[in-house]
């Protein structure tokens, strides 16, 4: 079983929880009218939203180890808004991130508002601008895109880090003046994990689909589907190559959860009215090939789904 990820039931207030999650409803819904364009969503656009949903629900199984006792893990967000566009890059982390919740209990249905607006709505759209801004500033070259977005990865984990710790004051459930450096001490060393893996698979990206670099905006329908199938097929090899690395994974606590203990509010959790997959188990089974195989159903759902989605959007956008 894989540590938990995500702020649990508890942390928050209620009207802390619902406050994001309207927030986090209203961006969403502003997202996916947007990825209705049917440029933006035909053809590789389309295939792309379900491989980085992938990968980013599998990156996210391993958590690797940052400090005595703390691990971190991937948010993925930079690296979805910069492939696909910041309102299309927030769907997919919207999706992994709600897949997590439902099925894995990673995370709280009542702060599943708050989850996706700290991880997928300030790194995705706020951190998608960092890395062009910076990109384009530094000549727009493939080196100045690559530390475009290892800067901006590293800020969306310290912009994450920040909103939860504001959250969890906000709530009553620690001090904010304890709370913010612990987390922002934690994160500046996850931050750095966040930035090497999302260069490295911007990299990968870019010596298999050098194309879907050179734009940011809407995609031509009439793209080659050739090196959407490289990529496909490439991807493919990555997931289960990250998949197996789960196995490896660090057990120990993310870093909310190891500042929770610190700080002793982790007992202000509270458990999932119902269990699935919890903690990326199958219920029956016991073992690491039982991890792989949870793993891969969220991985082929996050995948369907997404490429349901964006054809669903095209369709009414077309109607």
């Amino acid at each position: 079983m894989l540590p938990l990820l995500h702020i649990p039931d508890g942390f928050l207030a209620p009207q802390v929880a619902l406050a994001l999650w309207l927030a986090t409803a209203l961006v969403l819904g502003i997202a996916l009218r947007k990825i209705g364009d049917r440029n933006s969503t035909a053809g590789p656009q389309t295939i792309l939203m379900g491989i980085s949903g992938a990968f980013i629900f599998a990156a996210q199984m391993f958590n690797f180890p940052v400090a005595a006792g703390t691990s971190g893990h991937l948010l993925g967000g930079v690296l979805a808004g910069y492939l696909l566009g910041p309102w299309a890059g927030s769907v997919v982390m919207a999706t992994v991130i709600g897949i997590q919740a439902l099925l894995f209990q990673d995370g709280g249905l009542l702060a599943l508002g708050a989850n996706t607006f700290n991880m997928g709505v300030i790194g995705t759209l706020g951190g998608t601008f960092v890395a062009r801004g910076i990109g384009a500033t530094l000549g727009g070259t493939r080196l100045a895109a690559l530390i475009g977005v290892g800067v901006a990865a590293w800020l969306s984990v310290m912009a994450a880090a920040g909103f939860t710790t504001l959250q969890l004051g906000l709530s009553g459930t620690t001090d904010i003046r304890l709370g913010l450096p612990a987390m922002l001490g934690t994160h500046a060393l996850i931050g750095i994990g966040e930035a090497l893996i999302s260069v490295a698979a911007l990299s990968f990206v870019a010596a298999s689909a050098p194309e879907i670099l050179r734009t940011h905006q809407a995609r031509d329908a009439g793209t080659s589907a050739s090196p959407a199938r490289r990529l496909v097929a490439a991807a493919g090899v990555i997931v289960t190559v990250v998949l197996c690395a789960s196995l490896f994974a660090s057990a120990s606590p993310d870093g909310l959860m190891k500042i929770a203990h610190d700080l002793g509010f982790s007992s202000k959790g509270s458990a999932a009215p119902f269990e699935l997959f919890a903690g990326y188990s199958i219920p029956g089974f016991e073992g690491p090939i039982a991890t792989v195989v949870a793993g891969l159903l969220g991985v082929l759902i996050v995948a369907a789904l997404l490429v349901g989605l964006s054809k669903i959007a095209a369709r009414r956008r077309g109607e």
